[in-house]
């Protein structure tokens, strides 16, 4: 069961994980990010121990073929295809999720918890499914469950809510946290562009994936929307829960009208709590007067 102390319990530093005189990570996947992070984990040690108080040692890697990853900072012996047996070993501290998705990552994040292992992680599919679950787990189990950068980057939102903002009632966030559905807006009002065009052009500056359903129609925006609901209100919301409109509907006409009424098209997501304790979450396009900070 989900209740508040669960969730800040999961959230906040837990001071023992790093009573050990090193700090062991274990990281899942080897791809693009998982690979520099193991750069940063290795190159920058010295700064990153010294930052924390504590030795860090990067202690196992898991990818699906260990043989292919071309990244001559992590050494082969560190390389492993059985990413369940790092989350249960017993000389690792931290487990470092990177795999993306829901399976097998869900298993994985779950299975180092009840080992008694911290995680961290930015899926926010991942959190928006199986967030109040995982809350539970690394509370019960007495570890972290961190993931500042599954909303937002490098916006520091998630943390205000959990820390700095816990002595205020909060009624409502909004505002935009989707880049690519941004960029490719921006470009239908300023260029001139259709929809087709602007995503093209979105997916050649690498700001769009080739496959771009989880941008264009709002999931991405609704996982985050789910994560920010369940912060900020302390009650259980999934991405389920969430309302979802995207952008692919959206024409030159609807952009030259909004124009017209000195306004812009936006996609939003939006979670409020009202005075009878009920809480609502979506993300739809919204026209939003060209004055308005967002």
């Amino acid at each position: 069961m989900l209740d508040k102390n669960n969730l800040e319990s999961a959230q906040c530093a837990n001071d023992d994980c790093f009573a050990a005189d090193s700090i062991r990570v274990g990281l899942l996947g080897a791809g693009t990010v998982g690979s520099q992070t193991a750069r940063l984990i290795v190159e920058e040690n010295a700064d990153l121990s010294a930052r924390i108080g504590a030795p860090l040692e990067l202690a196992a890697v898991a990818c699906l073929h260990p043989e292919d990853v071309d990244a001559p900072w992590i050494a082969k012996d560190l390389l492993s295809a059985d990413a369940g047996a790092i989350c249960k070993r017993e000389d690792i501290d931290i487990i470092v999720e990177l795999i993306g998705g829901l399976e097998p990552a869900h298993t994985f994040v779950k299975t180092a918890l009840e080992c008694g292992k911290s995680v961290v992680t930015a899926n926010k599919a991942l959190l928006a499914k199986f967030g109040p679950e995982l809350y539970e787990c690394a509370q019960k189990n007495g570890v972290d469950l961190s993931f500042e950068a599954s909303v937002a980057g490098a916006i520091p939102i998630l943390r205000p809510l959990r820390e700095s903002l816990v002595g205020d009632k909060i009624t409502q966030i909004f505002g935009i946290v989707n880049g690519t559905t941004n960029y490719i807006l921006d470009e239908m009002t300023v260029r001139g562009l259709d929809f087709d065009s602007a995503l093209r052009a979105a997916q050649e500056k690498g700001y769009a994936e080739a496959d771009p359903t989880g941008d264009v129609e709002g999931f991405d925006a609704a996982n985050k929307a789910a994560i920010l609901a369940t912060l900020a209100f302390q009650m259980p919301i999934s991405i389920d829960d969430v309302s979802v409109e995207g952008i692919s509907a959206i024409t030159a006409a609807d952009i030259a009208s909004a124009s017209a009424e000195n306004r812009v098209i936006k996609l939003l997501a939006a979670v409020a709590c009202d005075s009878r304790g009920a809480v609502s979450a979506s993300v739809y396009p919204a026209l939003v007067s060209k004055e308005h900070p967002l």
